[in-house]
């Protein structure tokens, strides 16, 4: 498996241009929550809800992206941690609110990759996921490298 620096460095590359490093730093999330939301939003098996109501597709996602983000680094993964919760707590609220959960996520998603593709046309290189599917898993943790980076927290 590739080190952080590595996946940060070949996903970096197609991610220069300051006006789509800023439209990722918001579209990055986003996308995150709307396809939490979105998975969340479809039927469980029963047995997921004899163990918990919050056991659905969506938290069962957060909870393999964590095991993911974990064996890639644990101190990433200890980083990601308070971003799983915020987005399960966020999607949570967003499923209280009137308008279905589904729908408000499918906009949010559509949205913020609309974000994403203006970026990428900014910048002159396609995404990094048509080169492998793993960097839709690295573009949130390499928000956080940058952090990481800021503070000398090692990775």
């Amino acid at each position: 498996m590739k080190t952080p620096d590595e996946w940060f460095a070949e996903y970096g590359e197609s991610h220069q241009h300051p006006v789509n490093k800023t439209l990722h730093w918001v579209c990055v999330p986003l996308i995150v929550l709307s396809l939490v939301g979105l998975m969340w939003s479809l039927p469980v098996p029963e047995a997921f809800r004899e163990i918990s109501p919050a056991l659905n597709w969506g938290t069962t996602f957060l909870m393999a992206a964590t095991v993911y983000y974990f064996i890639l680094s644990f101190s990433l993964a200890i980083g990601m941690l308070p971003f799983v919760v915020l987005v399960a707590v966020a999607v949570g609220w967003l499923d209280t609110l009137e308008a279905p959960l589904w729908a408000t996520s499918l906009a949010i998603f559509v949205t913020a990759w609309a974000g994403q593709f203006a970026g990428h046309a900014w910048e002159g290189k396609k995404p990094s996921f048509f080169k492998d599917m793993q960097f839709l898993m690295i573009g949130p943790v390499w928000l956080l490298g940058f952090i990481y980076r800021r503070l000398n927290i090692p990775y």
